[in-house]
C-alpha cells in the first residue's frame, strides 16, 4: 500500500507492506520494520526498534487525530476510503447509548453535564485508570439524557458512566 500523509504541513511518503501483525516499507524511502496490533477500535499497540508505543487514531473530518503518549497529531492521508469505512462503524451507534467505563478507575472531571448536545467523538468525561488519564467520548451525536457518575467518583470496569439518546 502506497500512502501520502500530510503530518503538520509537510507530506510524507509511505509504503507499507503488510503480514501478518508486521509491517515493512519506507517512510520517504528510509526503510522500517514494526509489529502493529489493533487492541480496541481505534487503538493501536506498535513495537518498532525495540520501543512500544500506543496509539489513538480517530477521523475528525477529512483528517485523522492520532495521540502517541501525550504527543498529539493531525494527519491528512491522499486516500482515507479505509479510514471512512471505520468512521461509520466505530463512531456512530444509533438509539440511546449507554457509555460504560472500559476499565476500573476514578472520575477526574466531566466535560458534559445533562442536557448537552454532542458530537460523535467528544469527550464526555476523563477517567483515571492506572495513573493514566483516558477521555471517555460519546459513541453517538446525540443529547446527554443522564450523567450517572460524579467528579471524584471512583467507577469498576462496566459501569454506566453516561447515557446519549
Amino acid at each position: 500500500m502506497k500512502l501520502e500523509i500530510t503530518i503538520g504541513g509537510r507530506t510524507r511518503h509511505i509504503e507499507i507492506v503488510s503480514e501478518g501483525t508486521n509491517r515493512r516499507g519506507a517512510l520517504d524511502g528510509r526503510p522500517f520494520e514494526a509489529d502493529a496490533r489493533e487492541v480496541s477500535p481505534g487503538i493501536y499497540s506498535v513495537l518498532i526498534g525495540g520501543h512500544s508505543f500506543e496509539a489513538r487514531v480517530e477521523p475528525r473530518g477529512p483528517s485523522l487525530r492520532i495521540s502517541i503518549g501525550d504527543r498529539e497529531f493531525s494527519a491528512e492521508v491522499s486516500d482515507p476510503r479505509r479510514w471512512r469505512r471505520r468512521r461509520a462503524s466505530v463512531l456512530e451507534a444509533e438509539g440511546r447509548q449507554h457509555v460504560i467505563a472500559p476499565m476500573p478507575g476514578k472520575v477526574l472531571r466531566l466535560l458534559v453535564k445533562a442536557g448537552d448536545a454532542v458530537e460523535a467523538g467528544q469527550g464526555l468525561l476523563v477517567v483515571e485508570a492506572m495513573k493514566m488519564q483516558n477521555e471517555i467520548r460519546a459513541p453517538k451525536s446525540g443529547l446527554v439524557e443522564r450523567l450517572l457518575v460524579a467528579d471524584g467518583q471512583a467507577v469498576n470496569a462496566g459501569d454506566v458512566l453516561v447515557v446519549v439518546a
